[in-house]
């Protein structure tokens, strides 16, 4: 794991900055995180750089973790505009050494830990028979593993503080979505760990919030099957359905005060989930008949093809 970056760390060590106590299971409508501790993985573009802005507008200091240390840099530069504390802890959460030593760093640093968002992941697209096994295993090992170390990693130190896990999961877990086996059942798992979690943490005084948005701008088209980003590549999703990430941030982080089990949003996407569990016969004749008009994306990279 690269070396931590903050400017606020002086050049001798000294003791943690002492932090207000986080209230347990409050219900304040304030909605605010003040001189509370958040990481969020997957925190250099998208849902990820736009909870750690919203966080900080709320009062809270960021720890922000990625593969790209240059835009969580930047994004670092967002959260100490509100005049709160950022620190750079660039790590693969495939990674369980990297995720346990982000997690000590971020103790010794602030002293304390009371939100972790798993948002770190990408999707794996192509027809579900021409997908080589190491596409499912790059998929789960990110979207799934990768979360599950976060939560396994990050739970003492939420513990001790009475702390709050979102996890962010997708529409998609209710949907069978044509062309994305591998990304929809990810998410699948995301919703089965959170709700697990929710139970297993019952008494714990921490919660568990999983987040399922619809469509919502981000850089998950522009990542292809291998996980390299491509910044030039075209997002293919209907643009007049796509939320802002900063209005998507606004009503995570309201989910994630308000220590919500599961929350799914965007209207498009809650008709999708809605369909998805109730008129279940109907959803699959619209997706196969969607289906039916999906092809291979031709700048779609299949590992091993």
């Amino acid at each position: 794991m690269s070396t931590p970056t903050s400017p606020d760390r002086p050049g001798a060590p000294r003791p943690p900055a002492p932090v207000a106590a986080a209230p347990a299971w409050g219900w304040g409508r304030d909605r605010r995180f003040t001189d509370q501790v958040a990481w969020i993985t997957g925190a250099g573009t998208g849902l990820g750089a736009a909870c750690a802005v919203e966080l900080a507008a709320r009062g809270a200091h960021v720890v922000l973790s990625g593969r790209r240390a240059e835009p969580l840099d930047e994004v670092a530069g967002r959260v100490r505009s509100f005049g709160r504390r950022a620190l750079v802890l660039p790590l693969d959460v495939r990674d369980e050494d990297a995720q346990a030593a982000a997690v000590k760093a971020i103790v010794a640093e602030f002293g304390q830990l009371d939100v972790a968002v798993a948002n770190a992941g990408y999707s794996v697209g192509g027809p579900t028979a021409e997908l080589p096994a190491q596409a499912w295993r790059n998929q789960l090992e990110v979207n799934v593993i990768g979360l599950a170390i976060t939560v396994r990693q990050a739970l003492p130190a939420l513990k001790a503080r009475g702390g709050r896990i979102g996890l962010v999961g997708s529409v998609a877990a209710f949907l069978p979505v044509p062309m994305s086996g591998p990304y929809t059942a990810s998410k699948a798992a995301v919703r089965m760990i959170g709700d697990t979690l929710s139970l297993e943490l019952r008494g714990t005084g921490v919660s568990c919030t999983t987040l399922h948005p619809g469509f919502v701008e981000s850089e998950i088209a522009r990542v292809d099957n291998d996980g390299v980003h491509h910044p030039g590549r075209r997002d293919p999703r209907p643009a007049r359905l796509m939320w802002k990430a900063d209005d998507a941030a606004r009503v995570m982080v309201d989910a994630l005060h308000d220590r919500k089990r599961s929350f799914v949003f965007t209207g498009h996407g809650k008709l999708g989930a809605w369909m998805g569990g109730h008129l279940p016969g109907l959803t699959f004749a619209i997706m196969q008949a969607a289906g039916q008009r999906a092809v291979p994306r031709a700048d779609r990279k299949l590992p091993g093809a």
